[in-house]
């Protein structure tokens, strides 16, 4: 079968060929959560035991109070919530604690979803500089606060710092940051997009007041799923409840929670992301074999002649840029296919993924290849630099 309905295909990229696209892999589904997807695929199919006082995080049956337990407990904080993608977290967190006119401290490879978030609650971007190895520092984030001071007279109201950045794949000074944001008293988010979920995060060790995090990116879960995860210190702040009563009818629904719209992640989605869990939190343990692997890789694929890994070296992540644009780029120049060359020898070779015609700088992800299929990834890539006379050594 090739179509579901009219035009819309069956997807079997996962199935017939090796992934390497940047944002992928860590969503890969589980079997469990395939199964998932289609017993509560129904709208409403989490709310079958919905019972006083009708709040997504306390039903019983599933166990999805259990889940947001054990969920808060493996990233290290006191309470977590589910939301429909990392964004909606950071537009809860954002909304809960800055307004129009107040600065938010971001990264200088922040995820455009950071500044919509901010943008959204009518606050400032305040962009913190990259040093030398592009990555953020404990150090340029306080002199950025020192600087919004002079600037504002005020504080900023949220340092968000990414773990590792979706640009690079760089790792940043998470824990330089959280010191200093506790000596200026301001409430530190740490984006961790790339990180919960595929290799292990402690939020309290690192510092963090609040953690964010990605169910399609990095733990084995549909979009649109995330996580929000925080201290009893900003527990209360960001899962603040509704004071709001109604004029006429006097109507009040205290139990809801602003920022969550009430309930927020339900129905299949949720039920996957809690399929997976426990994959994931076996995973999480095979990373140091994940960053060898990368390693492994951007090792060979340097001896392709020209070939440079923009990222920091050696690997932390398995997200890693690399620029071919004096390898394969030279190649696309005479070749009648242009860049899309490399995606036509790679897709002959059953590899995907990669940015399509893309042959100067361009991001690959090798999360969860196995061993045999590292390898492969390698030697294809020297293979086809043979192939078009670009020296390998």
């Amino acid at each position: 079968m090739k179509y579901i309905v009219d035009d819309v295909e069956v997807r079997a990229r996962e199935e017939l060929f090796i992934n390497i696209h940047p944002i992928q892999p860590g969503g890969r589904l589980t079997p469990e959560a395939m199964k998932a997807l289609i017993a509560y695929g129904d709208g409403y199919s989490t709310c079958d035991w919905c019972r006083k006082p009708f709040r997504l995080d306390k039903i019983q049956r599933p166990p999805i109070a259990e889940f947001h337990a054990e969920l808060a407990g493996f990233l290290g904080m006191d309470e977590a919530r589910v939301v429909p993608g990392a964004r909606r977290g950071f537009q809860a967190v954002v909304s809960s604690v800055a307004g129009p006119g107040d600065s938010v401290v971001v990264s200088s490879l922040a995820h455009y979803t950071e500044f919509l978030a901010v943008e959204d609650a009518g606050a400032v971007v305040k962009e913190v500089p990259l040093n030398q190895s592009n990555t953020v520092t404990g150090e340029n984030v306080a002199q950025k606060i020192e600087g919004v001071k002079r600037e504002t007279g005020k504080l900023p109201k949220l340092i968000m710092i990414d773990h590792f950045d979706y640009m690079l794949g760089n790792e940043h000074d998470v824990r330089g940051v959280a010191k200093v944001a506790k000596e200026y008293g301001i409430p530190f988010l740490c984006n961790s997009a790339y990180s919960i979920g595929v290799m292990p995060v402690n939020g309290m060790e690192i510092g963090a007041d609040i953690l964010v995090g990605s169910g399609h990116k990095s733990f084995a879960s549909p979009a649109p799923s995330g996580i929000v995860a925080a201290t009893k210190e900003w527990a209360d702040k960001v899962f603040r409840t509704t004071q709001m009563v109604g004029d006429v009818t006097g109507r009040r629904f205290g139990i809801k929670e602003i920022e969550m719209m009430g309930c927020t992640l339900m129905g299949a989605n949720l039920i996957a992301l809690m399929a997976s869990f426990p994959t994931v939190r076996e995973r999480v343990k095979r990373w140091p074999e994940e960053v060898e692997k990368i390693n492994y890789f951007t090792k060979e694929f340097l001896k392709i002649q020209g070939n440079l890994i923009l990222s920091e070296m050696p690997r932390r992540h398995t997200l890693t840029k690399v620029d071919t644009s004096r390898s394969f780029d030279k190649v696309a120049q005479v070749h009648k296919r242009r860049g899309f060359f490399l995606s036509d020898e790679l897709r002959d070779r059953r590899i995907i993924g990669e940015f399509a015609g893309a042959t100067r700088a361009w991001k690959l992800n090798t999360y969860g290849l196995t061993w045999d299929q590292i390898r492969y990834l390698a030697q294809s890539f020297q293979d086809i630099a043979g192939k078009y006379g670009v020296e390998v050594v």
